[in-house]
This record gives structure tokens, C-alpha cells and sequence, in this order.
């Protein structure tokens, strides 16, 4: 039978999206055949807030949000199915969700389609291009589109509906309009800013809490996906954690120091699971991981009763399958909480929730993670609280200092020593690689809290460097580590980076000289056990500058925006040749 060139691109595109997922078997179809079905033949357990059963997908508000370093504000940072099916299409497309429990709770229920997933970090969430919709308390629709220009919708739609109990709703991308619609009923457009402009299309599912503040939300019984126009669209499940390992690489040289040593840097999970030359790179380079992010409390302890470890467990299961261990950040910090850890004044109660706290978290990672964090940054910034007889810790907005004093640090460590008996805990610091009152004082400490038998095994140096007057001698560093080397103690570089400046071919040398400098001092002192960057691609580093939007870029990490090696990986690589 001879096809013409439209009827047979009709049919291969028809073939094209029954074949998918399912090994090609057509058993990805859902039961009313309105395209693929994406909630039950396939990965939704790593979502966070949900919970999976029988096909269907319980809904729950986890109401995380970023909040700035001084406390202050409170961004939501709603989850999104990084290990779970995206889509990836070539042309127009419908995506139904069937909504069960809309208008049970007082908040609104929600999907969440995004053209390239957020970059996510303490301070602050960059929203790229997306669009939501979903279903208020008051039974109207609600379209909100980001264009990846603001934290802001660029546009906000609400359509009257009278909508609740079980709705389907149904998003179409056709040309540069959406259609939505309810039941099957028309509701209105909204301009497409080209949101989809990439190809592919990632989920979120979320739940306002409302104002009663309860989690019951919503559930999602039906999700399927669809091309339109003879348009090829396929759904692609979450990729393989596994890495192809090199021997030309940092880890390798670290293999071969002659001692336990590790080479790390901080990773997010967003692209790790979403960018596959970041995840090559990550696998293949680096023998130990530090969580950028999602070890931290406002992160996975959103709520007083509510854990999430899923984006967490994400990075530990990377680690796992490329034999890579993980440092994790952090335990304890005055930044990155939510709001209501800072909510109660009663001391004994603070003490009972960092207690908690650690009980929860380290013990969930136990036998999972080499080392901790356990408090983080206990050092002042105000010169004040170096005289007149104090001892330098941070008091100003530090909830766990103001209820407990100094005995804070000993209760965190205990607890942390309690819950995973068998993980190196360390105490992090800034700006104590060079001379003067901020590493007195940190020494100090660590000599008072070691006199008291407190189980602290090491410091973490993070050789942040900032500004020019950042950089120090390698040998003030050196001296440091021989310094706790005395105690018993072990030292690590644990977060380091280095901007280029404004000139910029002398700043590659500054900055590889720099990196090199302090990992030739660890691979030279035998209590040194690890040199880690923050972050190591400039793409997503998390000194991007945030006065402007999107955030641009920094330069400050041995791989560049593309993904290329500057001279500080080279470097890095004969340091360990040379040693």
C-alpha cells in the first residue's frame, strides 16, 4: 500500500507516542486511550509530598519556602518529579490531570509544568519558565505562567469554574496559546511566552496549606499526555545514576595519594537529575559529595511534623551507585531554618527541637553518610563579641545560642554522635584559614569542647574567597591544620571558591593557584582529609550575582558556564601529580 508523505509522518508520530516507556509495547496508553499515561506506568515514589498508592498520588502541603540570611521573608520552593517520567516534544501537546479532594482543604490544588526546572539554592530560587494551574478553595480555576524574567507570574489568569470534589483538567499547547479547560468545558486562553521552547516538560505537584493549616490536600488519579497536530512527543523516564568513570580525573588522583583522601565538591539535585553533562562530570570526578542544599532544615523539615527526605535520599542514591561518600551539610545553622524553628521563645523547647532535629535527620542517613556537618558557622561577625572576655560565638538571630549558650555546640554533637555512632563529625567554619581573632576564638573552642569530651572529630575550612583580602598564605593554613592536629583533630577544605576579578586571564592563574595552594597543604599534612569546591561549574554556582534577573552568572569554580576546564582543574590535577 503506497502512503503518502503526510498520512505515513501522521502515523509514525500516533506509533511514536504509544511506544514509549513500555518498551514499545503500546502499554503506556491510559484505559480511555486519551494519550500516555504517566502516573501509573511510572516512577512517581521519589515526588515530594506524595504518597503513592494503588495508582494514585496523595497530594500534601510541604509549604517549604527559601528564606533570606537575615531571617527575613519567605520565597515558596514547591517540589518537582526530578527522578520521575518528563516529556519531551516537538510541537503542540495536551497534558489532563484528573484532581480528587479539590475544595476539601482551605488551599488550592495544583500542577505544575515546567519548561527547565528552577536553580535552587539557600538564599534564593530562580524561576525559569513554567506554567501552573489549579483549583482554588473558592472553586475557580487559576493560570499562572513564568517567563524566567521574575520570581513573579508574568501572567495571572482566573477563569469561574464552581469547580470541586473530582475535576479533570486539561492544559493544550498549541502555537503560542493555551487552552484550558475543566471537565471538558472550555474556560479560556492564556499567550504561551514560549515556555516549552526547549522540548521538554517536567511535573510539580502541589498543595496549598490554607489558612487551618492542614496537609490533607488532594489526589491525583489520572495524569496522561498527549501530542496534537501530528506532532512527536515522548515521555522520558528518570536516567541512569550510574556514571562511566575515568582515569584522568580528580578522583583518580586521590585514589592514589597513598591514604584515605578525598576530592569532593557540593552538588544540587536539579541538575544532577536534569543536565547530563553536570552529572557526568559529578560521577566521574569526585570521590565524595556535599549536599548544597537539601540536607538543610527549611528544606527537608518544613513543618514542626513534617519530614521530607526525598530530594535528599536523591543525591545519597547518586553517590551510592558512582562509590562516592557523602559529607552532609548541615545539622545545625542559624540560616536556612524555617520560620518556626525561630518561633518559640521557651529554651527547653528550642533545645528539644534541635534534638529532635538531629535525631531525625542523622538517623535516617545512618550508615548512609561518612561525615556531618554537625553545627555550622558558630562564629561571630561582630567584632564586639571578641572583648571584654567573650568568646566570639554567634548570639545575633541564632535561636539555638540564645536558648542554650556555648552548650549548644555540646548537645548538637552528642545527639549527632547518638543517632550515627559511625560518621566523622566536624564543625564548619569561614575566615579561619587566616591569622587572626576569628580562628583564636575557633581554636578556642574546639580545645574547650574537646576538654569536655565533646565527639567532635574535625573542622571544615571553607576558603571562601571573596575579595582579594580573602586569600591567605598556604602556609597560615598549613600551620591551622598542624594546630588542630595537636588536639586530635581533623581539618578538611570544605567549601572552596575563588572569583576570577575583573581581569580575567590573570584570575584563571590567581585561581588556580589558590585552589592548588590549599590542596597541596592537605595532601601534605596526614590530618587533612579532604579538599571539596562549593558547587564546581559556574553555570550553577551559587555566588551568581542575584541583583539581577535571571541571576548571572559567577565565575568563581574550576569549570566554566559551558562546562569547560579552566586552568584550576589542571591545576588541581598536577598538585596531586606533584605530590
Amino acid at each position: 500500500m503506497d502512503l503518502g508523505g503526510g498520512t505515513w509522518q501522521r502515523l509514525t508520530a500516533v506509533l511514536l507516542v504509544m511506544a514509549v516507556a513500555a518498551g514499545g509495547t503500546g502499554q503506556g496508553q491510559s484505559a480511555d486511550g486519551g494519550g500516555e499515561d504517566l502516573l501509573r506506568n511510572h516512577d512517581w515514589t521519589q515526588m515530594p509530598g506524595t504518597t503513592a498508592r494503588n495508582g494514585i498520588l496523595q497530594v500534601s502541603a510541604l509549604d517549604r519556602r527559601i528564606v533570606e540570611q537575615d531571617a527575613s521573608g519567605g520565597r515558596p520552593n514547591p517540589p518537582l518529579n526530578l527522578a520521575g517520567p518528563h516529556l519531551r516534544s516537538d510541537g503542540d501537546f495536551t497534558v489532563t490531570a484528573r484532581m480528587s479532594g479539590v475544595g476539601d482543604h482551605d488551599g488550592a490544588s495544583w500542577l505544575r509544568l515546567y519548561g527547565q526546572v528552577p536553580v535552587i539554592y539557600d538564599e534564593w530560587r530562580q524561576e525559569r519558565p513554567s506554567l501552573r494551574v489549579g483549583v482554588t478553595a473558592d472553586g475557580h480555576v487559576k493560570v499562572q505562567i513564568w517567563d524566567g524574567a521574575s520570581d513573579e507570574p508574568a501572567t495571572s489568569r482566573e477563569f469561574d469554574c464552581g469547580c470541586s470534589g473530582t475535576v479533570t483538567l486539561t492544559v493544550s499547547s498549541i502555537g503560542d496559546t493555551f487552552r484550558v479547560k475543566a471537565d471538558g468545558r472550555r474556560l479560556g486562553t492564556v499567550q504561551d511566552p514560549g515556555v516549552f521552547a526547549e522540548g521538554t516538560v517536567w511535573f510539580g505537584l502541589e498543595a496549598d496549606a490554607g489558612d487551618d493549616e492542614r496537609r490533607e490536600g488532594w489526589r491525583l488519579t489520572q495524569l496522561t499526555a498527549r501530542a496534537e497536530s501530528g506532532d512527536a512527543l515522548r515521555v522520558i523516564k528518570a536516567p541512569q545514576l550510574r556514571q562511566e568513570q575515568s582515569e584522568d580525573s580528580l578522583r583518580a588522583r586521590a585514589a592514589d595519594v597513598g591514604r584515605p583522601f578525598d576530592v569532593g565538591t557540593a552538588l544540587a539535585e536539579n541538575p544532577l537529575l536534569t543536565d547530563s553533562r553536570y552529572r557526568a562530570l559529578a560521577g566521574s570526578q569526585f570521590s565524595m559529595l556535599t549536599p548544597e542544599n537539601a540536607f538543610k532544615p527549611q528544606f527537608l523539615h518544613p513543618r514542626p511534623d513534617v519530614y521530607d527526605f526525598r530530594d535528599a535520599d536523591l543525591l545519597v542514591r547518586f553517590a551510592r551507585a558512582n562509590h562516592m561518600k557523602v559529607h552532609a551539610h548541615t545539622l545545625v545553622w542559624h540560616e536556612a531554618l524555617p520560620h518556626w524553628m525561630r518561633q518559640n521563645d521557651d529554651p527547653e523547647e528550642v533545645r528539644r527541637t534541635m534534638l529532635r532535629h538531629i535525631t531525625a535527620v542523622a538517623g535516617h542517613f545512618k550508615g548512609e553518610v561518612a561525615e556531618w556537618d554537625v553545627v555550622n558557622e558558630p562564629m561571630s561577625d561582630d567584632d564586639e563579641s571578641y572583648t571584654d572576655g567573650d568568646l566570639g560565638l554567634r548570639s545575633e538571630q541564632n535561636p539555638w545560642f540564645e536558648a542554650m549558650g556555648e552548650e549548644y555546640i555540646d548537645e548538637a554533637f552528642k545527639a549527632a554522635h547518638r543517632a550515627d555512632p559511625n560518621a566523622r563529625l566536624f564543625l564548619n567554619e569561614y575566615g579561619i584559614e587566616e591569622e587572626g581573632e576569628r580562628w583564636d576564638a575557633l581554636y578556642d573552642l574546639v580545645r574547650r569542647l574537646k576538654e569536655r569530651g565533646v565527639p567532635i572529630d574535625g573542622v571544615g575550612f571553607q576558603n571562601h574567597e571573596y575579595a582579594p583580602a580573602d586569600r591567605t598564605d598556604p602556609e597560615t593554613f598549613r600551620a591551622h591544620v598542624r594546630d588542630l592536629a595537636e588536639l586530635g583533630l581533623q581539618a578538611r577544605v570544605s567549601e572552596m571558591d575563588v572569583p576570577l576579578g575583573e581581569d580575567e586571564e590573570d584570575g584563571r592563574q590567581t585561581q588556580a593557584e589558590e585552589m592548588a595552594g590549599k590542596l597541596r597543604v592537605c595532601l601534605q599534612e596526614p590530618n587533612c582529609t579532604s579538599f571539596s569546591t562549593w558547587g564546581f561549574t559556574d553555570r550553577y554556582g551559587s555566588t551568581a550575582d542575584t541583583k539581577t534577573y535571571p541571576p548571572r552568572p559567577a565565575d568563581s569554580l574550576p569549570w566554566d558556564t559551558a562546562l569547560r576546564p579552566k586552568p584550576a582543574y589542571e591545576r588541581l590535577l598536577e598538585t596531586f601529580d606533584e605530590a
